[in-house]
């Protein structure tokens, strides 16, 4: 289930630009202060199915009102009143109160050291449900990330989506997910689940854990898909992201009416548990 948390704005006005990780601390934050066991089981171990660890949750970028970039100070200023994010949750409908009751009226602090926004929770609402249906089209608006990291690798390496082995790792990451999730595992036809690249993409890196010991940059894409499969899965992109790393501000999509495309360009995916992933196409990092 999704929510839109509508915030009013205090005297504090820059928001560092990789505000994403700040958002996700507040979430803990506020969960830990109704369930400490739940937030800690979340933050330590989340759902995992002994490879990989899903938080099963999600939040938006933040939608702010009459904003400037200060490219060189790396922030936002906000000139404008209107804050407000969205968040997601894979949890049954019982808990809508609960999630309500849990964020209302809620003040913080998002940023860092030097910038951050007086946030206080001045409204929570549960958003309508969309009708699922067996294709669907999404544009993200924070970068999905999928990634493979090889034996010998110090570090992911962050696959571009019109890499060989991303349609593979997109289908094996829903699975895994839905796996964790507790939901049957829905069966394709012919075993394949059919994904349409709608224009071009781009790439965005973004620092998360600043100004900790563990500080270190992932690199997410942005783009327009088409994806055709069982309602099952839409429905958990919904409630929990698509891709990894979404309780750290990756991954979030809107649903779109159509296709829309840049013009840029298009590219068929058609991925196949049977696919074998290609990571020695990855283009390198700038």
């Amino acid at each position: 289930m999704r929510f839109r948390i509508t915030f009013q704005l205090g005297q504090s006005r820059r928001l560092p630009v990789d505000y994403q990780y700040f958002a996700g601390a507040w979430i803990y934050r506020v969960i830990r202060q109704a369930d400490h066991e739940y937030a800690r089981f979340l933050h330590d171990h989340g759902f995992t199915d002994g490879n990989k660890v899903f938080k099963l949750f999600a939040y938006s970028p933040l939608q702010l009102d009459g904003y400037q970039l200060l490219r060189n100070e790396g922030v936002f200023e906000v000139g404008g009143h209107g804050v407000a994010m969205k968040v997601a949750f894979h949890l049954p409908d019982t808990a809508e109160k609960f999630i309500i009751g849990l964020f209302n009226r809620q003040q913080l602090f998002l940023g860092d050291r030097r910038s951050g926004l007086d946030l206080t929770v001045s409204a929570v609402e549960r958003l309508p449900e969309p009708r699922f249906s067996r294709q669907m089209s999404y544009r993200l608006t924070s970068p999905a990330v999928f990634s493979v990291r090889s034996e010998g690798d110090r570090h992911p390496r962050y696959l571009e989506p019109e890499n060989a082995g991303y349609p593979e790792l997109v289908y094996n990451h829903l699975l895994q997910k839905m796996k964790v999730a507790g939901l049957a595992e829905p069966l394709l036809p012919a075993g394949e689940l059919q994904m349409h690249l709608d224009g071009n993409w781009k790439s965005k890196l973004i620092r998360i854990r600043q100004e900790t010991p563990q500080q270190t940059r992932v690199r997410g894409f942005l783009y327009n898909f088409t994806l055709d499969a069982p309602e099952a899965f839409h429905r958990l992109i919904y409630n929990a992201g698509f891709g990894e790393k979404n309780a750290s501000g990756f991954g979030w999509t809107e649903i779109t009416p159509a296709a829309e495309s840049d013009g840029r360009g298009t590219g068929e995916w058609n991925a196949s548990r049977n696919n074998e992933a290609a990571p020695e196409q990855q283009r390198k990092d700038n």
